[in-house]
């Protein structure tokens, strides 16, 4: 029996939580016949997809910026410009249903486009976007240990893996851009990863379980720590990544860049051991889930983990002779078996990841 809440897809092309998390990771390196970035890029563009504030899009676009970074094709760059415009007005206002009275930071995952096309254009609506969702910040509720709330009024109290991901990066570049003195803001910023590792982490396996609740009430919580009870690895692929992309902005000379890094190393160190013979890992990480009927080797963590061990990697925060080989077999893995072309046209789909995966469940199993 696998955990509550989460769901199962064994093979699914496009889903909407995976979107071009490939094609972050398959930049880097390519075998086929042309680069997966390109072709998965290609293959998003020839289906279509509609525009949407949602974070799976927001990951998407991450995703073609990424390419044109890589690539200079100014088609990946309109994609992401067309595409976010549909709910960015004149004035600067976001669209798309965007609430201010919803506290959610799933909203948040979205920031770093907005000043991806900000930095590119230097139209000031999108900074003005931008401003709002960093604005929200300001208003989120938050833990009596001064955590974000994941989501108001549904999750009181709860941090999750997840919520790192959509917000720091983006918290961390707007502090770069346009605030980089106020150290209020860093400290912040350490001050999420911390509460999430003082509550989440475990110090043997060296990996992380999906969230917490800081007043220990929800049916899942732990009555010491408040944490949820397993190790769900698309949440912890979230989290991975989140560490590696906020060290992009965080001065080195701030007291916490040091600690984010102490805590990335020991994470590849768990995650590293915690990878499965075939190069991917279990969607359920903890024991005695690995191998366990209904559990499978699931491919959205295993791109996130790929990505990051990659980027660390590249940027020289772990040992190459110690982790390339772990990220390489995962990537053969990827592209043998969850990269596959679609039927007799050019385009590329992406299968074997998870639906879903919350704390918001009754924790029954199913």
């Amino acid at each position: 029996m696998i955990p509550y809440s989460y769901a199962l897809s064994s093979s699914l092309a496009m889903f909407f939580n995976l979107k071009l998390l490939v094609l972050l990771l398959l930049v880097p390196i390519s075998y086929a016949t042309q680069p997966y970035s390109t072709w998965m890029s290609d293959s998003f563009i020839t289906r279509g997809v509609p525009a949407d504030r949602h974070y799976a899009n927001a990951v998407l676009y991450r995703g073609f910026e990424l390419a044109f970074n890589k690539t200079g094709n100014v088609t990946y760059y309109n994609y992401i410009k067309s595409q976010v415009d549909q709910f960015v007005d004149p004035a600067g206002n976001l669209g798309g249903n965007y609430s201010t009275s919803l506290y959610s930071l799933d909203d948040l995952r979205m920031g770093p486009n907005l000043l991806f096309l900000y930095q590119s254009t230097q139209d000031k609506r999108y900074k003005t976007a931008a401003g709002q969702l960093r604005a929200q910040l300001n208003r989120q509720p938050r833990t009596p240990l001064g955590g974000f709330w994941h989501r108001s009024p549904d999750y009181p109290n709860q941090m999750w893996l997840d919520g790192i991901y959509m917000v720091e990066p983006f918290y961390a570049q707007w502090n770069r851009l346009f605030d980089a003195n106020n150290v209020t803001a860093w400290d912040d910023i350490i001050l999420q990863f911390d509460l999430i590792e003082q509550h989440c982490r475990n110090k043997t396996s060296n990996l992380l379980v999906h969230g917490y609740d800081e007043s220990k009430v929800a049916v899942w919580a732990d009555a010491v720590t408040g944490a949820s009870p397993h190790v769900w690895n698309r949440a912890l692929g979230w989290y991975f990544m989140a560490l590696i992309d906020v060290l992009d902005y965080l001065p080195v000379s701030h007291s916490g860049y040091e600690k984010l890094l102490g805590y990335m190393v020991s994470l590849a160190v768990g995650v590293k051991a915690a990878q499965d013979a075939s190069g991917g890992w279990w969607l359920v990480m903890d024991a005695p889930y690995p191998g366990m009927k209904g559990n499978y080797i699931e491919s959205s963590a295993t791109a996130m983990f790929t990505y990051s061990f990659l980027k660390a990697i590249r940027l020289g925060y772990i040992d190459s002779a110690t982790y390339l080989e772990t990220a390489q077999k995962a990537y053969s893995l990827m592209t043998t078996k969850f990269v596959a072309q679609n039927g007799t046209k050019s385009t590329l789909n992406w299968e074997g990841t998870v639906v879903v995966g919350g704390l918001g469940g009754n924790a029954t199993l199913r």
